[in-house]
């Protein structure tokens, strides 16, 4: 594997507390060391120069949708690491939502096979909750683990039943595992098809209340003290749930959250109007559970990023095909593809001056990381950092750059963003995975 140098860039390692100008040099795949000047002392190596850039650790995903097995026409593990490899991801963890489900060794092993020969980004799956994810029955945990599951969750169908969910928790604690829980209560989002609000009710849709997400995290933060177990909770979308998780962390629970690129920029006005607000939709690509939410919760959650009760952004990558999104929009699935424009439209909080850059890719690196505790896991010591013996995990930024959403470039084979047509500000111009180069523009390359 060649010695890889990157140079001049500006290297924001929040995990180490770096933000200054120096090199980065990568040897069989780890990182060497990383300093003014560093690179110039390699003889023979690739070089990349970064200069005016930004250099980071890659991105860690905690919440990707890959399809694979059983529902390749979606997404597979090849096209989804490829995209992720675009938006400078190069940890994704997997969600269970396959079929079959990962409830068993031999899925969460066929997962990692097929990660190890297509993909071009690691892959750490996520092993169900329940089996098949039906609500019913425990899923065998342990066995999981050691087929190398970092979480477990039934991913879209909340665990319903309080008891049954309790005990999940309870199991947990014996392995240490994350508890990652959609939190909507099915019993008051049953037929709902966007928030509940003043949009859906002039387009005349059924509606998803707030109190259904807030209900939920209320409950399953109650059983998470009474058990000990670390709850994770998925895609927090209302002012109200980062309310709960404040109060609970300040009691000292073991709750951790994560939110969306969508759910931080996007309201629920994106369903029925276009940026003109001239003319009245059903826009199925902006159907996403939980659903997009209103400019109050945005500032919430905002806010709840930037002071670190949100722990991470996660993408929610939910790819689907045109059949399931061009559709009548109460039978359209609900989900965005997101992992080719997450930096992009995160940077929207930096540039409005809700965080900083470094805040910004602490949420994307090391926040994730340390939410699951992702470098205790065997060959991970140093994930999200840079730090000297560390997966050489490396991304290269240009915060200032602006792009357009062309959805039929994407490398996912989900197409259904409402981004397309707009500019983003804030462009991945390469990826280096395990020391080799996944990606990389035109600006960007050997010299």
């Amino acid at each position: 594997m060649p010695t890889l140098a990157i140079h001049n860039g500006r290297v924001i390692d929040p995990a180490l507390g770096r933000d200054g100008i120096a090199d980065v040099v990568i040897v069989d795949g780890r990182i060497s060391r990383v300093g003014p000047n560093e690179g110039d002392m390699v003889v023979e190596a690739e070089r990349i120069d970064a200069t005016g850039l930004i250099v980071s650790p890659g991105f860690v995903d905690l919440h990707t949708h890959l399809r694979e097995p059983g529902f390749e026409y979606k997404e597979t593990i090849a096209t989804g690491t490829l995209a992720a490899a675009r938006g400078g991801y190069t940890t994704v963890c997997a969600m269970p939502n396959t079929s079959p489900a990962l409830d068993s060794r031999s899925a969460i092993e066929s997962v990692l096979r097929e990660a190890e020969s297509t993909g071009r980004v690691r892959v750490l799956p996520i092993g169900c909750i329940t089996v098949g994810r039906k609500g019913q029955e425990l899923a065998p945990q342990g066995e999981l683990v050691e087929a190398g599951a970092v979480a477990i969750s039934d991913d879209g169908d909340a665990v319903a039943d309080p008891s049954l969910m309790r005990h999940a928790l309870a199991y947990s604690t014996r392995f240490g595992l994350p508890v990652a829980q959609h939190c909507e209560d099915p019993s008051l989002v049953r037929d709902g098809q966007m928030h509940e609000g003043w949009v859906a009710t002039r387009l005349g849709l059924r509606g998803r209340p707030a109190s259904a997400e807030e209900t939920m995290v209320a409950r399953d933060i109650a059983l998470a003290e009474l058990s000990g177990a670390h709850l994770h909770i998925c895609h927090i979308s209302t002012a109200g749930s980062v309310a709960l998780v404040a109060a609970a962390r300040a009691r000292g629970a073991r709750v951790t959250a994560e939110v969306t690129p969508h759910h931080l920029t996007l309201t629920h006005e994106e369903v029925a109007f276009a940026e003109d607000y001239r003319s009245i939709r059903y826009n199925t690509s902006a159907k996403v559970n939980p659903p997009l939410r209103e400019e109050a919760d945005l500032v919430a959650l905002g806010e709840a990023l930037r002071d670190g009760i949100i722990d991470a952004i996660a993408t929610d990558h939910a790819p689907h095909a045109t059949s399931d999104k061009e559709i009548e929009f109460n039978l359209a699935s609900p989900g965005l593809t997101m992992l080719e424009t997450a930096f992009g439209l995160s940077m929207r909080l930096v540039h409005d001056g809700v965080l900083t850059l470094p805040v910004l890719i602490e949420r994307m690196t090391a926040g994730p990381v340390r939410a699951w505790r992702l470098d205790e896991r065997p060959g991970l010591a140093g994930l999200g950092s840079l730090a000297p013996g560390a997966p050489a995990d490396v991304v290269i930024l240009d915060p200032n750059a602006e792009w357009p959403v062309e959805p039929e470039r994407f490398a996912s084979k989900g197409k259904n963003t409402p981004l397309g047509g707009r500019t983003l500000r804030g462009r991945v111009l390469a990826t280096v995975y395990g020391g080799q180069l996944v990606y990389e523009t035109e600006r960007v390359g050997a010299y």
